[in-house]
Order: structure tokens, then C-alpha cells, then sequence
């Protein structure tokens, strides 16, 4: 089949929504010839591959990234008649919808956004989407609840469990708690300030347990005022900043850190802003495969990603936060025990299930 996939965030972004959308690539390509469009101002622009290439440590040969309308001013029939040939079209949506000419078309929903769809257009063009999906459960609910529109399945991130324990093994763990995410302040903030105030708090409080441990912050910046006011706080802490890194070196730090630390959401009330709680938490995902304990904010996805086995580690507060961390700090027994949960839990979200579900979805 012919199949051509589409985010209105490539080539410009290299976070958790692109690495879903080329894992879904590459995965769709060992079977099918697979094309990513990008607006035309890109078109022959080798650095995107590259880029993507690094991003993911791993080939795209097989992938096609091809100049398209779509997402442009072009006109409403260019782009519906630019869709017709494709056998498939699967769509990461930014809450936007527009129609497609492909025999099947997917809809794939990461943000957990209160929009409400049902006009007679925008419930015209949902239908227009055969299969709808979504990263979480979490999301699933708000969709479902504020679109209004059913969800057909969730379609969670691909963890690479097999690449991450790999790495894990061959490197000893350290004294390190290790946060991965963007450095910005809108939606779904990773709230890195929170948890270097967390840290200076227990560095102060426990001087003897945190000897020897630092922080380590990994993240492309995407606001640099907020880097800055973030980088202001960790004066006299052992703090480290880190922001332009391949995937070989992000999973070194994952496989040399103990403690894997999340904020997002922290103060935000769910109910009202579920898109600025953590939608799924493939950070702390992989994390965990790596053998990293997850102490994370107990909002959104995360709840999921942990299971109710590691419950126990989500914080509410920034007291609890540190009275957590503190207790997992001071016993190894304790870190070895969850590090043998983590990696058990986190198996549900690894390539035979990604893959299992995705062809599905191409395949019914």
C-alpha cells in the first residue's frame, strides 16, 4: 500500500509526538512504501533526514519525506485532490481536522484537548476519519467527553525496550536523578524549575543521603527566557544542563541515572487544563526500561505509564517529591526492587504490541 503520514509538527520539533510518528513510519515501511509529507518550502532539504536520523539513531531509508499542501494556504481542493493517491493517510492532529481522498484514513489525537466538535462540519469531517485513536487512556477520556466523538483505540508510544535494556546493562548505574523534556513554559510544561526548588530542598534537608548525587536536565530548549530564570536557580547545586544530544548519548544518561524525576502538571488543576498534564510520559517510559526509578507528578498519562504496581512513587507535592526520592536515595535494595517492576511494566508498551496494533488499524 501506498501510505502517506502527516504531522503539522515535522520538520520543526524532535519531541515525544515525532519519535511516535516515525516509529509508526518506519515500522508501516518494513511492508508498505511510506511518505511523510512536509510543506513544500522544505522540498529536497537533506537536513531533515539527518536530523531525524540522529534523533532516533536509526536509518530512514526506507521512509519518504515529500513536499505537500497540506498544513499550507493552499487551496481546499489542492490539498483534498493531493490525498487521493493514497491508499492510506494517518494523521497526527494538533485538534485541526481537514478531508482526505484516501481509501482509509486514521486520526491519531496525543493532546488531551477540550475542543468541542460537534457542529454539523466538524462531526462531518470526524466521520471523514475511519479509525480514530489516541496515545493514552487519559486522553481517550477527554476526547470522548468534550469532542464529543468516539475513540476506537489507544495506539500508546513505542517504547524500545531491547535498545534501552541493552544500554542499561552495559553501563553502571550512577548517583544521578535524570529529567528528559523541553524547555518551555506553555501547555504541558515539564516544570524543570519545580524540580531543581525540589532538589535544593533536599540537598538541604538531607545533606548526608544526597552526597554525591546530582540532577541532570536533557531537553531541546524551545524558550530560552525560561532556560535562563531555570538555569538561575541551580546556583551552588550540582546541576547539569544538556540540550542538543543524539539518541545514543540520551541513552547513555538513561542507562547510567538511578532516580527519574517529572513535573509535569504540578499545580495545574486536571479537570479544568487536562493539555497541560503529561498526555502519556514516554520519557519516564523509557526511563523506566533503562532501570531508572520513576518519582513523577501524578497527573495525566503518567498513571498509566507507572501501573499500579509503582503507584506508590507518584507525588502530588513537592514535600512528597522529596520524601519519596529520599526514601528510594537511601536503599539500594528498595531502587532494585522497583528497577525489576519498572522494566516488567513498561513491556507493555514495546514493539510487538506497537506494531501488533498499528497494522491492525491499517489492516481492517
Amino acid at each position: 500500500m501506498k501510505i502517506c503520514i502527516y504531522s503539522p509538527y515535522i520538520p520543526k520539533h524532535t519531541g515525544g509526538g515525532e519519535k511516535y510518528i516515525l516509529d509508526v513510519a518506519t515500522s508501516l515501511a518494513k511492508k508498505h512504501t511510506v511518505s511523510i509529507a512536509i510543506p513544500q518550502q522544505y522540498a529536497g532539504d537533506a537536513s531533515i533526514v539527518k536530523k531525524y536520523e540522529r534523533f532516533l539513531n536509526r536509518s530512514l531509508d526506507n521512509v519518504f519525506f515529500v513536499p505537500s499542501p497540506l498544513g499550507s494556504a493552499a487551496s481546499f481542493i489542492k490539498k483534498l485532490f493531493w490525498t487521493r493517491q493514497f491508499d492510506v493517510v494517518y494523521y497526527l492532529t494538533d485538534g485541526s481536522l481537514f478531508l482526505s481522498l484516501a481509501k482509509k484514513n486514521i486520526l491519531h489525537i496525543q493532546f488531551p484537548l477540550k475542543i468541542d466538535k460537534s457542529s454539523t462540519l466538524e462531526q462531518f469531517k470526524l466521520k471523514k476519519w475511519q479509525v480514530k485513536n489516541t496515545n493514552s487512556e487519559f486522553t481517550k477520556e477527554i476526547v470522548e467527553s468534550s469532542w464529543p466523538v468516539k475513540v476506537d483505540l489507544i495506539h500508546n508510544p513505542l517504547v524500545d525496550v531491547g535498545e534501552l535494556s541493552k544500554a542499561s546493562h552495559l553501563i553502571k548505574k550512577e548517583k544521578i536523578i535524570l529529567s528528559v523534556g523541553r524547555f518551555f513554559r506553555q501547555l504541558h510544561s515539564k516544570r524543570q524549575d519545580v524540580l531543581i526548588d525540589v532538589f535544593r530542598k533536599l540537598v538541604t534537608k538531607y545533606p548526608t543521603e544526597t552526597k554525591g548525587w546530582k540532577l541532570v536536565f536533557i531537553g531541546s530548549v524551545e524558550d530560552k527566557e525560561y532556560l535562563s530564570a531555570v538555569k538561575r536557580k541551580k546556583r551552588g547545586l550540582p546541576v547539569e544542563f544538556y540540550h542538543d544530544l543524539d539518541r545514543k548519548e540520551l541513552l547513555d544518561w538513561y542507562a547510567k541515572a538511578s532516580i527519574y524525576w517529572h513535573a509535569a502538571g504540578f499545580n495545574v488543576d486536571q479537570e479544568k487544563h487536562p493539555e497541560k498534564v503529561e498526555h502519556f510520559g514516554i520519557s519516564t517510559a523509557e526511563a523506566m526500561s533503562a532501570g531508572c526509578v520513576p518519582v513523577v507528578h501524578g497527573k495525566g498519562g503518567q498513571l498509566e505509564v507507572l501501573g499500579e504496581k509503582l503507584i506508590n512513587l507518584l507525588w502530588n507535592d513537592e514535600d512528597e517529591c522529596l520524601e519519596k526520592t529520599k526514601q528510594v536515595m537511601s536503599s539500594e535494595k528498595l531502587r532494585s526492587k522497583y528497577q525489576g517492576i519498572a522494566r516488567k511494566q513498561v513491556k507493555n508498551f514495546d514493539l510487538n504490541v506497537f506494531e501488533k496494533k498499528l497494522f491492525d488499524m491499517i489492516n481492517s
